[in-house]
């Protein structure tokens, strides 16, 4: 387990040599599948008890294919395929819950739907803070892709998360002496 910041990149920079990628119209480095990074930190108390501890998830999300425009066949194609059904799914999760928030009872948030939907939970809908970053094409052949992903970034901006800290007090904090 990591426990330094040189040690946290060299599993960053280990994680990406195994990450694959392939080469299609559209980009010749294209990510075939999402990148999750998980890390726990813990902070101890002098006496080295554990007194809170956070998890940061850094997910980088593979972009939609459009198979038109990337040319994937076989593997490939299957790869945009699975790319595209959790991103999907991802949507759906925000979809449901921004209409909660406009104020349009839905009772079903379909987290359960990919894997991805399932590890980000706590993200779009729990205890945290959240912070998502997208990337556009500067390009106009791309004009629909940078439309749509502003778009969900948008609607991702509605999403409000009460981040409450969780804190383990020690007995003296909770019964002080007189």
């Amino acid at each position: 387990m990591p426990r330094s910041q040189p040690q946290v990149l060299q599993v960053i920079e280990q994680g990406s040599r195994h990450r694959v990628t392939a080469a299609t119209k559209a980009n010749p480095v294209s990510s075939r599948s999402h990148a999750l990074l998980l890390a726990t930190v813990h902070k101890y108390d002098n006496e080295e008890h554990l007194s809170k501890f956070s998890q940061l998830y850094m997910v980088d999300l593979a972009g939609s294919e459009k198979v038109s425009k990337t040319g994937a066949e076989g593997i490939r194609l299957e790869e945009a395929n699975n790319i595209n059904k959790s991103l999907l799914a991802l949507g759906n999760v925000i979809f449901a819950l921004t209409e909660q928030i406009q104020g349009k009872k839905r009772t079903h948030v379909p987290y359960r739907d990919s894997k991805l939907t399932r590890i980000l939970q706590n993200s779009f809908g729990g205890n945290s803070k959240t912070c998502l970053m997208v990337n556009c094409s500067p390009s106009s052949y791309n004009d629909r892709e940078t439309l749509a992903t502003l778009r969900f970034g948008d609607r991702c901006s509605k999403i409000t998360n009460q981040a409450v800290v969780n804190e383990k007090r020690t007995y003296d904090e909770v019964i002080p002496n007189s």
